[in-house]
């Protein structure tokens, strides 16, 4: 484990440490989940990014092509 210094406005360490508390975590386990979710978040995001770019319209095309043309389940309906 390491140690990191940063500051924070006053309002928003205020809101963390109560969050924290009513979550039943400590501050620390609080910012470290916190962190590893952003970074989680980034990871995918680039990860999404690359594949994208990796990808062929006609590879797309094929497969959209595959799926069969009929209305979706009654049970994957959304009726307003």
């Amino acid at each position: 484990m390491s140690t990191l210094t940063i500051q924070l406005p006053e309002s928003l360490k205020k809101r963390i440490e109560a969050l924290a508390a009513a979550e039943g975590y400590s501050v620390s386990q609080f910012l470290a989940s916190a962190a590893g979710e952003k970074l989680a978040v980034m990871l995918t995001m680039d990860y999404l990014r690359r594949e994208a770019a990796a990808g062929r319209r006609e590879d797309f095309d094929k497969y959209l092509a595959a799926v069969p043309d009929q209305p979706p389940p009654q049970t994957d309906r959304i009726d307003e």
